[in-house]
C-alpha cells in the first residue's frame, strides 16, 4: 500500500473508534463502500461499536484487522483476540485469511458482499504473517457473480390494485430508499399516486422534505401529522423499512385499520415486526418503477388536508433548537450534508431540518451511538471534498470525541460543529422528569467546560452563542471560509424534545408539551 499512497487518501484518527464511524459516514454520505485498518487485539476491539452501528443501519463497510502470526493463533498472544468471532453477530461476513494467496479473493468477495443486496459491514482479519507476505495480483475481468436482486418476487398487480382502492393510503419510507439509490422512483411513484409520504429517521432525506406530499419524521419523536397519517391510514405502502420498536410502538396497536405492503429486499423483514398483508421482494427502484407503471393517477389532497395539526407550546420559548437550527437550514442551504450524535439534538435535527436529497443526513439509528458524527463528519467531509459539512452535537456526546477536533484541526476539514450544549444528558433527563418524578440521577454535567477554549487549544476558532443575535454573529464568522469551526449554543436544561410518544403507547398517544 505504500508503494500505491498516491491513489488513496489515509487518514490517521486519534482513536480507532473514530476511524471505524469515518468509513461509515463516508460510505453513507457517497453510496461507496468505506475502509478503515485497525491493529490487532484493542485496535480491533476499539472499532466493535462502529460495526455493530454499520450493521444495525446496514453501511457497507469493510473493516481489515491485523492479527498476530498464524503460529500464535490460538496461544494468548500478546494482543491477540479472535476478532472474527467477536463480530460475527454484527457483520454481514468476516474472514479470517489463513494464506497470502487467498488473500486477494477474500478482499474481492468482502467488498462484493458488502455492496450488494442488503449492504452491511465485512471484516477481514488478517495475521502479521500473510500481511509480510507476497503474493502476485491477478488481473480479472468483470465479476460475473452478482446476486439476482434485479428479479422482483411477489405479486405487484395485486399491490397496485389495492393503492387504487385505498381511500387513506400512506407511503412509510425507510432508509432502504437512501441505501437503494431509489429517492428519485419514489417521488414519481408518490406524485402519480398522489399518497403522502412518512420518513423513519433513516429515511430522511429519501423524500424532499418541502414537497407538498411530505409529512416528515414519523415515530416515538416524529412530527404530529405524520403519526397521525399512519394511525387513520387503511394502507401502509412501507418501502425500505424495518418496522422499528422506536417508530411502530407496541406492535398490536400499529395502524389498527391498515393492511400493509411491505416492500423490501431483505425476506426476513418481512412479518418481522408487524404482520404483512402483502410483500414485494427485491431491487427498490425497479419494484417503484413497476408499480408507478401500473398505478393510475391519483390525488388524495382531502385526506392529506383532514390530518389533525398540532404545534408543541414550547417551541416558541426565545433560543430554542428548532430557531437555531431553521436559521441554520436558511443559511447553510438545502445541500448541505449533517451529520449528528445522537439524543435530544439527533431528533430535533430530524424534526426541523428541512432534507431534500438523500445521503445528506448522517446518524446511528438502529444502535443510538452516542460519539458516531464526529467520526463521521470526518468521513462525509473526505467522500465530499470541498464541502461543508454540519456536525449537530450535544455537550454529552461530544465529550466521548472531543479528541477528534485533532483529526479535524490537523486535516483542515470544513465542518461547522453545532453543539446544543445544555450541560446534562438530555434526553436521558427528559425521561427522568416524566416518568421518575423528576428524580433527576447521573443526568446533570454540572461542570462548566469551555469547549470553545479547547477547541482553541487544537487550532480551531469557535463562538458561543445565547440568543438568536450571538447565534447570527457566529455564523457569520463559522462562513467566512471553508473551515472548521465550533459554536457552543448554550440551551436551557429543561428544553424538551416533543411531540413524544411514551413508551407503551400507539402512536397517536403522543404528547405535545
Amino acid at each position: 500500500l505504500y508503494k500505491d499512497r498516491e491513489c488513496f487518501t489515509h487518514v490517521l484518527t486519534c482513536h480507532e473508534q473514530a476511524a471505524a464511524h469515518g468509513a461509515d459516514g463516508y460510505a453513507r454520505a457517497t453510496g461507496k463502500v468505506g475502509v478503515c485498518f485497525a491493529t490487532s487485539g484493542p485496535g480491533a476491539t476499539n472499532i466493535v461499536t462502529a460495526i455493530a452501528t454499520a450493521y444495525m443501519d446496514s453501511i457497507p463497510v469493510v473493516y481489515v484487522t491485523g492479527q498476530v502470526p498464524s503460529h500464535l493463533l490460538g496461544k494468548d498472544s500478546f494482543q491477540e483476540v479472535d476478532i472474527t468471532a467477536v463480530t460475527q453477530p454484527i457483520t454481514k461476513h468476516n474472514f479470517i485469511v489463513r494464506n497470502v494467496d487467498g488473500l486477494q479473493e477474500t478482499m474481492e468477495n468482502a467488498f462484493r458482499i458488502a455492496g450488494e443486496g442488503r449492504k452491511g459491514p465485512v471484516l477481514v482479519d488478517v495475521p502479521k504473517d500473510v500481511f509480510l507476505a507476497q503474493a502476485q495480483f491477478k488481473e480479472k475481468g468483470d465479476d460475473k457473480r452478482t446476486a439476482e436482486i434485479s428479479s422482483v418476487q411477489g405479486d405487484v398487480v395485486k399491490a397496485a390494485e389495492w393503492i387504487m382502492e385505498s381511500k387513506y393510503p400512506i407511503i412509510y419510507a425507510g432508509g432502504g430508499v437512501v441505501q437503494a439509490n431509489a429517492a428519485g422512483q419514489l417521488k414519481k411513484f408518490a406524485e402519480k399516486t398522489g399518497i403522502p409520504v412518512v420518513n423513519t429517521l433513516m429515511g430522511l432525506g429519501g423524500f424532499p422534505r418541502c414537497h407538498g406530499l411530505s409529512l416528515g419524521m414519523v415515530g416515538m419523536h416524529g412530527l404530529h401529522e405524520a403519526n397521525m397519517a399512519i394511525s387513520k391510514s387503511d394502507l401502509i405502502i412501507a418501502v425500505g423499512g424495518r418496522f422499528s420498536d422506536r417508530v411502530i410502538g407496541p406492535p398490536d396497536s400499529f395502524a389498527p385499520k391498515a393492511r400493509v405492503v411491505h416492500i423490501d429486499i431483505d425476506f426476513s423483514e418481512i412479518g418481522k415486526n408487524v404482520e404483512t398483508a402483502h410483500w414485494i421482494l427485491g431491487d427498490m427502484k425497479g419494484i417503484l418503477e413497476l408499480l408507478t407503471e401500473f398505478v393510475g393517477q391519483g390525488s388524495h389532497s382531502d385526506w392529506i388536508e383532514d390530518l389533525p395539526k398540532a404545534n408543541c407550546p414550547g417551541e416558541e420559548a426565545d433560543f430554542h433548537p428548532r430557531q437555531i437550527l431553521e436559521y441554520l437550514n436558511c443559511r447553510l442551504g438545502k445541500d448541505v450534508t449533517v451529520a449528528t450524535e445522537v439524543g435530544q439534538h439527533q431528533m430535533w435535527t430530524a424534526q426541523y431540518w428541512e432534507f431534500e436529497n438523500p445521503r445528506t443526513f448522517l446518524t446511528s439509528g438502529g444502535l443510538g451511538t452516542m460519539g458516531y458524527g464526529m467520526g463521521a463528519s470526518v468521513g462525509a467531509a473526505l467522500g465530499k471534498k470541498g464541502q461543508r459539512i454540519l456536525l449537530v452535537s450535544g455537550d454529552g456526546s461530544f465529550r466521548m470525541n472531543l479528541n477528534e477536533l485533532a483529526t479535524v484541526s490537523k486535516y483542515n476539514l470544513p465542518i461547522l460543529i453545532l453543539l446544543m450544549n445544555n450541560r446534562s444528558l438530555g434526553m436521558v433527563r427528559q425521561w427522568q422528569e416524566k416518568f421518575c418524578g423528576g428524580r433527576l440521577s447521573e443526568t446533570e454535567l454540572s461542570q462548566e467546560a469551555d469547549y470553545v477554549g479547547i477547541a482553541k487549544g487544537i487550532g480551531i476558532e469557535g463562538a458561543v452563542a445565547s440568543d438568536m443575535r450571538s447565534m447570527g454573529d457566529a455564523v457569520d464568522k463559522a462562513l467566512e471560509g471553508m473551515k472548521p469551526f465550533l459554536i457552543d449554543c448554550r440551551i436551557p436544561e429543561e428544553t424538551g424534545v416533543f411531540p413524544f410518544v411514551p413508551p407503551g403507547k400507539p402512536l397517536e398517544g403522543m404528547v405535545l408539551e
